[in-house]
């Protein structure tokens, strides 16, 4: 029997790897290591290659297309109904083949490894940023219990650190400790300069980036941050499925004649829903100052929802703009009323 899909449960080490013919018949059933993944792959005619969209996947998915084979990488959310029985690897490779067959569902493109590099600077960036939170706050909080209270933010903390090291009636102890928080700040300071130098470089040299970077409240962490994830939103048919992917659209409880409108849904990916609404929040802001369709859609809304409100609205309203502009290649223009002209 010919084989027409392999479906294979990744793992580190070992693999379970699935052969089905085209009339739903099992042609074999694997369990190699990496080494023998690959060899046993590269002596498989061209045929469909299935497995979830995880940890390694992209890797062994420019692998497998190197070898021939048509690789398509599924969402591990639309994986996990179609599991019978017990939890083991031979029902996992079962449901990742029922699933590649199923209507609807949107296979993730795979990523490059210039994509896969951006998208590590992004992670190291985060984990950098959240250090160097924790090191302020700490020193704010201890701090307290000696009577030494500052305000918030870089600048005072700055400022503030430099008083304590610099002040002679100060503690010994006090001293010491404000010196080694200091030293640990300008550290993580300065590695975050780098990363956030390297990826203005970066997403400048690409042709979505330069696109996204015309966008009102897109910047180059952001602007990176979604040309290495989507692309050139390829995986997505509308701006809408873009929009809903970030989970910036309402949730809803729909039964018979009845249907309401909850908050957003929050799926997809939490660290690009948050870039985009921090986006949002500085277009948002700065509103009341411009006079094309965009700025007086966000005062309209201010009056009726609020900030918050109109900040998530504005956030999904740029998601839509991005699908858009990524797909017809073509960098923002601002629009004005026809009464207005474009002053």
């Amino acid at each position: 029997m010919k084989v027409s899909t392999i479906s294979i449960d990744l793992a580190k080490n070992v693999f379970q790897v699935l052969g089905m013919d085209k009339h739903a018949k099992q042609v074999f059933s694997k369990r190699l290591n990496r080494a023998q993944l690959s060899e046993f792959m590269s002596q498989q005619p061209a045929c469909d290659v299935v497995f979830e969209a995880c940890y390694s996947s992209h890797y062994w998915g420019r692998k497998f297309i190197a070898m021939g084979h048509n690789v398509k990488l599924i969402p591990a959310q639309h994986v996990t109904p179609f599991v019978r029985g017990s939890k083991n690897d031979k029902n996992d490779a079962m449901a990742i083949y029922e699933a590649s067959f199923r209507p609807n569902i949107r296979f993730v493109p795979i990523k490059t490894e210039v994509q896969q590099e951006i998208l590590m600077l992004h992670r190291v960036r985060e984990r950098l940023v959240k250090q160097r939170t924790a090191c302020t706050n700490q020193i704010r909080g201890v701090l307290v219990d000696f009577g030494i209270c500052f305000p918030q933010g870089h600048s005072a903390f700055e400022r503030a650190m430099w008083d304590i090291i610099c002040d002679e009636a100060q503690r010994p102890l006090i001293k010491l400790i404000a010196n080694d928080f200091w030293e640990e700040y300008q550290a993580l300071s300065k590695r975050l300069e780098r990363i956030n130098s390297l990826l203005k470089q970066l997403v400048e040299q690409d042709p979505n980036g330069k696109i996204l970077l015309s966008i009102p409240g897109v910047g180059p962490i952001i602007a990176s941050a979604f040309a290495a994830a989507i692309g050139a939103g390829q995986a997505f048919n509308s701006p809408k499925e873009l929009a809903v992917w970030l989970g910036l659209t309402p949730q809803q409880f729909a039964s018979g004649n009845k249907s309401v409108n909850g908050g957003i849904t929050k799926r997809g990916d939490g660290y690009l829903r948050k870039q985009l609404i921090h986006g949002a929040r500085t277009v948002v802001s700065h509103a009341s100052k411009k006079n094309d369709d965009l700025n007086q859609w966000i005062m309209q809304l201010i009056s009726r929802k609020g900030i918050c409100s109109t900040v998530v609205a504005t956030a999904h309203r740029l998601a839509r703009l991005i699908w858009i502009l990524l797909q017809k290649q073509v960098p923002y223009a601002p629009q004005y009323a026809a009464n207005q002209g474009a002053s």
